[in-house]
């Protein structure tokens, strides 16, 4: 049991006061900035945007490789942060009303209670409902302690936050780590869903992968879809919650338009 407890309800001040982990204050403040760009994950049957998903760009727009590239094990921690407070913050100011998904990175987190400390704060700041914030994990990340990322989840499932496995199909672990924890979202890997209506392996891989979630009460997200093809054969699979460029591109401090010819 972790020495400290941030209750959910607790306010703002009171997660800042809270004893716990010190890695924050060990670290240099980070000496880049970036911001972020949003894109939209839809409910293709319900014809609505589900969610969207806080994507890393540099200032000015630039990729999220420019900005990871400086990245590095002394100021993991502080990104990690300041990514989920600007992350809200960006979402709060645009107005976005539904889901908001944020990336993190587990090898920054030492105590899951004291790390989600920031991102109460923002909700708090920013008046941004933490029941709709989604912290997701690609299953590929090198994570060195599975048995550390299964707490980090479990600790964020109890203090209201949803949780998500991306690029899954990609990684080493998927399987296993499903065994021991079921997220509320699996996010099947583009490179599953790419041709996948012209690939008997990638159809029968990707409809194992959601009869397995169905019966285990995760819902299936597909990324990457650039065709209606591919839609098509994915929502006739019953995935429903989809994402990619055939409906919109990541549109950078702004909120993305579905274009109404991707739900045809």
């Amino acid at each position: 049991m972790l020495p400290i407890k941030v209750l959910p309800n607790e306010s703002s001040s009171a997660a800042t006061d809270t004893p716990g982990c010190n890695r924050c204050k060990d670290t240099e403040e980070l000496d880049f900035d970036f911001s972020f760009a949003y894109q939209p994950i839809v409910d293709f049957h319900a014809r609505a945007v589900f969610a969207h998903e806080a994507l890393v760009r540099g200032v000015n727009g630039e990729s999220a490789a420019s900005v990871l590239a400086r990245v590095n094990d002394e100021n993991r921690y502080r990104f990690d942060q300041a990514c989920r407070v600007k992350a809200v913050k960006g979402a709060a100011e645009l107005g976005i009303k539904e889901l908001l998904s944020i990336n993190f990175l587990p090898n920054a987190v030492y105590q899951p209670e004291a790390c989600i400390r920031s991102t109460f704060e923002a909700a708090h700041k920013y008046n941004f409902p933490k029941e709709r914030i989604i912290f997701e994990v690609v299953e590929g990340e090198n994570v060195a302690d599975r048995p550390h990322l299964i707490n980090i989840f479990e600790e964020y499932k109890r203090f209201g936050f949803k949780t998500a496995i991306d690029d899954f199909g990609a990684g080493y672990a998927g399987l296993n780590l499903l065994a021991e924890f079921q997220p509320d979202i699996v996010k099947i890997d583009m490179d599953l869903v790419r041709n996948i209506n012209d690939s008997k392996p990638k159809q029968a891989i990707v409809e194992g992968i959601v009869h397995m979630c169905h019966q285990l009460g995760i819902r299936v997200l597909a990324e990457g879809i650039e065709t209606g093809a591919e839609r098509d054969f994915l929502v006739g699979s019953g995935v429903s919650l989809l994402q990619g460029y055939l409906f919109c591109k990541p549109a950078f401090k702004a909120i993305g338009q579905i274009d109404t010819a991707a739900w045809t």
